[in-house]
């Protein structure tokens, strides 16, 4: 049988890294192959990513290139979460929705963050109940570049709290009533409300940090003096149950510790009120424990004494195998620090109640290049193919080229002869057209004056007018009359402008008009019937009338009611000018 790949956890936690080796088993389930976990320098905070990149190569050894791709969590104080309340609408509006809930909520701007969200409850014409997280885009980018800085690749982003929620799922499917998960944490506890079919986190900020700081003040040492005296010999003391230690400084610590712990135990009371009064949730019937300073003794006794419920340490490995006897002794102290790592692990063969993912820019981009390699391959591919093939049909038609050029080329010379001869027969029948030419235009100009008088004839109204005289023009001045006809002729205004004639020579005098004369009788129009003519006159081929100036043209006279008929005279330009014979 194959053997399935390895599933790679890693929880960032704020002081410590937990990795956890994981395989998916038979029927769904999990197996747990290895785990280490490495706490972190919490004087040097400006380094932390640099001191997680070396953490994570010294804990993956000579396995980090080929564990492949990783799941981690984020430490909760780095992520804002709100649990959210939404009017019952349909699935296809939630998202908008939540948008618009997400740049109201997060305290920042929306475009400087990563966010996702998820419906944790309701529906059903209930409200909607939806889990905001969002991280600032630059310090998540900070903590990818540690992680993938040691040879991994980013497949998931979680938040530990819920990472932690979907463990709890996986391995208390069975639990009824309201169950109140405690991680006490370096920096915060993180409370985890959990019943069914609703789950709400808060996160205090109170942890093994503040026990830490507690015992270096009641002491005066030194902080690290007296994280290390906390882990050394710390405990929370029992009160009046059990006698107190001989050592009177271990006394003190221990005094100390639970002094610290009352405070936590306040701030817990507080929000499981807010739970119950806020999220109308009910009151716990167990506490399960889980994180670092959980493991301090008599920490399960304080919470069930506090509390009044069973309180127990959190076994996220109830429903998961263990690869082997050694590793079944090295977890089972640490069943409790091992939470996140299974319900990251979880993500990776199941599908989980939470399933939150705050992949940074970079991921998605890198994961959009993972998708289309195979496609730029392929157009790699194609286009050397698509070269190969230009070439090779670059060469079958060259070499078909030069077949059909080689058998044209009998045929193209004796062409060109044929061409030598067709040449000279045009150039005869050039200097003989340009010969011809004077005929050509005698036997145009032949026609010329026939279709003139028909066309004046056909446009001259039916009734009371007629014409008298023509006269042809050129230049305004009558053409074959004498001196006294040619001033009565002459057109008042008109300026002499020789125009080349149809095959004429430049300024070669030219025919350019046409001088009417007529009369029109007396009628009811008078001389409303010239004007008509005029009118007939514009879409005529043969002269350029300007339809807009009238009196250049028409002359005529004003009827005095003395005499039967009344003189008129037209001045036509002709349209295209002729040579004077």
């Amino acid at each position: 049988m194959k053997k399935s790949p390895p599933i790679l956890a890693l929880n960032l936690g704020s002081h410590s890294i937990g990795v956890g080796e994981f395989q998916a088993g038979s029927a769904g389930g999990l197996v747990l192959h290895r785990f280490r976990r490495r706490e972190i320098s919490s004087e040097t905070e400006g380094s932390r990513s640099a001191q997680i990149t070396v953490a994570l190569r010294e804990m993956l050894g000579a396995r980090q290139g080929g564990l492949g791709k990783v799941n981690y969590a984020i430490a909760s104080q780095s992520v804002f979460t709100r649990f959210v309340k939404l009017p019952a609408v349909e699935e296809e509006k939630i998202e908008r929705i939540v948008q618009f809930e997400a740049q109201q909520n997060v305290p920042f701007p929306i475009d400087e963050v990563v966010w996702d969200y998820q419906v944790v409850g309701g529906g059903s014409g209930e409200q909607v109940q939806v889990v905001l997280v969002a991280i600032k885009a630059d310090l998540l980018e900070e903590l990818n570049s540690a992680v993938e800085g040691a040879g991994l690749t980013t497949a998931t982003v979680d938040v530990a709290t819920m990472a932690l929620y979907n463990a709890y799922r996986y391995n208390y499917a069975e639990a009824s009533g309201c169950s109140l998960l405690v991680d006490l944490g370096a920096r915060t506890t993180n409370l985890l409300f959990v019943e069914e079919g609703r789950v709400f986190s808060r996160s205090i900020a109170h942890g093994g940090h503040a026990i830490s700081s507690a015992i270096a003040r009641e002491l005066d040492e030194p902080f690290a003096a007296a994280e290390s005296r906390k882990k050394r010999e710390g405990f929370v003391s029992p009160g009046a149950a059990l006698a107190e230690p001989t050592d009177p400084e271990a006394a003190r610590t221990s005094k100390v510790v639970r002094g610290a712990m009352t405070r936590l135990h306040g701030e817990i009371v507080r929000s499981i009120n807010h739970y119950r009064a806020q999220q109308n949730g009910a009151a716990p019937q167990q506490i399960l424990l889980a994180g670092g300073s959980a493991g301090l003794p008599y920490m399960r006794e304080f919470f069930q004494e506090k509390f009044q419920v069973p309180a127990e340490f959190f076994n996220p490995l109830r429903n998961v195998t263990v690869a082997s006897p050694e590793v079944a002794a090295a977890a089972a102290p640490a069943a409790h620090l091992l939470g996140e790592l299974v319900g990251l692990a979880l993500r990776r063969i199941n599908a989980c109640p939470m399933e939150l993912n705050l992949a940074p820019a970079s991921v998605g981009r890198a994961r959009r290049l993972e998708q289309q390699r195979p496609f730029f391959i392929l157009a790699a591919a194609c286009f050397l193919l698509g070269l190969l093939g230009w070439s090779a049909w670059c060469f079958r038609a060259n070499q078909v080229e030069r077949a059909a050029l080689d058998r044209v080329q009998d045929k193209v010379t004796a062409l060109r002869a044929v061409d030598a001869q067709m040449e000279t027969v045009r150039r005869e029948t050039g200097t003989l057209e340009r010969a011809a030419a004077p005929l050509f235009t005698a036997i145009r100009d032949r026609d010329f004056w026939p279709q003139i008088i028909e066309d004046l004839n056909a446009r001259l109204p039916k009734e009371n007018i007629w014409i008298t005289e023509l006269v042809a023009t050129s230049g305004g001045q009558p053409i074959g009359l004498g001196t006294n006809q040619r001033s009565a002729a002459r057109v008042i205004g008109a300026t002499p402008t020789p125009a080349p004639a149809r095959g004429g020579a430049p300024n070669e005098p030219t025919i350019d008009g046409i001088f009417v004369r007529g009369l029109y009788l007396f009628n009811p129009k008078q001389q409303e019937v010239v004007v008509d003519y005029f009118r007939n006159l514009i879409g005529s081929k043969f002269f350029k009338i300007d339809p807009k100036n009238q009196s250049r043209v028409l002359k005529p006279s004003t009827p005095d009611n003395a005499s039967w008929a009344y003189p008129y005279e037209l001045r036509l330009e002709l349209s295209h000018p002729v040579k004077i014979p």
